[in-house]
């Protein structure tokens, strides 16, 4: 079968199923997985799909470039999931940092009733929190993104150098086990490297359809990463992946 009638095929698969897997794909057309890496990879460059852990998916509009109102009816769900499991790492007396993704704002609604710190750029969480006794808030600062309605820029940026960040939970657009944890904004990466710097728990909250997924910006390795909680759908060969670089895995049912 010729490149051309090969990525053809690639492409018709990828319509019917809205995902393929490597090994899959190869045993179909009759190839090795080698040759169809390199399919996923050109055809990548051409916009007709994007690669993920261990195959391929259909191009779509990155959720990091949404209103934050759309960001977060996507995958309600599974947002609620990971948001329950990511509060029981939470104990008394800890300073939080929260950030701006919809994920993060969901956890909000599962915060234990504890004495705690929190420490955000978001002005979404800022408000859900405004009313509990028992946190002491603090919002960062600085310039305003209304695309995402958080602060950041040098100003966030320095606020952060203040405190010991006792644990951090954010999320990003993708996270990928050899280049890391991703955003499609570079003013928000470099906001968030900046807390991962600062912060002695590393919680990075993403749904299964982030796992693989590569953004514009990389901001942290998975080193980096204390710990990923991700819903039921996620890989379990990316979830063994990360176990096995050192990093926990929580992951609901």
């Amino acid at each position: 079968m010729l490149a051309i009638d090969r990525q053809r095929r690639i492409l018709e698969l990828l319509q019917a199923s809205g995902s393929l897997r490597t090994i899959e794909t190869a045993a179909e057309l009759g190839v090795t997985d080698e040759t169809v890496r390199k399919d996923f990879e050109l055809l990548e460059k051409r916009g007709e799909l994007m690669r993920t852990h261990g195959g391929a998916s259909r191009p779509e509009k990155n959720q990091g470039e949404l209103p934050f109102t759309e960001r977060q009816a996507v995958r309600r769900e599974e947002k609620r999931i990971i948001a329950r499991l990511a509060a029981s790492r939470i104990q008394a007396n800890e300073t939080i940092f929260l950030d701006a993704s919809s994920t993060v704002l969901t956890l909000t609604e599962f915060l234990p009733d504890l004495p705690l710190t929190i420490l955000t750029n978001a002005l979404n969480v800022f408000t859900a929190l405004s009313d509990r006794p028992n946190i002491d808030l603090i919002c960062t600062g600085g310039l305003f993104d209304p695309k995402s309605r958080s602060f950041i820029g040098l100003t966030a940026e320095k606020s952060l150098q203040r405190y010991n960040i006792h644990r951090m939970f954010f999320s990003g657009n993708g996270i990928h086990p050899e280049r890391g944890i991703s955003e499609s904004n570079a003013r928000q990466a470099a906001f968030k490297e900046r807390v991962v710097e600062n912060a002695e728990d590393v919680v990075f909250l993403a749904d299964h359809s982030k796992l693989g997924k590569k953004s514009a910006f990389f901001f942290a390795d998975v080193a980096h990463l204390d710990c990923l909680v991700t819903d039921p759908a996620a890989d379990p060969d990316f979830i063994r992946q990360l176990r096995e670089s050192g990093v926990e895995v929580m992951q609901g049912d």
